[in-house]
């Protein structure tokens, strides 16, 4: 449970940075995804996914 709890509170960290760092540039991102077709957001999600995995993964391997 503490991991699930650690990686929650490492994306809420992540993503508060982009907010408060570049907010405009947040917007502009977002509306670069609104022009997007719905399978390329597919396929960009399910990378994030395999990605996110393998990051999982290599933290075990190195003795998280």
């Amino acid at each position: 449970m503490s991991v699930i709890l650690l990686a929650f509170g490492l994306v809420m960290i992540v993503e508060g940075l982009a907010y408060a760092l570049a907010p405009s540039l947040v917007e502009r991102m977002l509306e670069a995804l609104r022009t997007l077709p719905e399978g390329a957001l597919r396929q960009i999600g399910a990378l994030v996914v395999v990605t996110g995995l393998i990051c999982v993964w290599g933290a075990f391997q190195l003795g998280f």
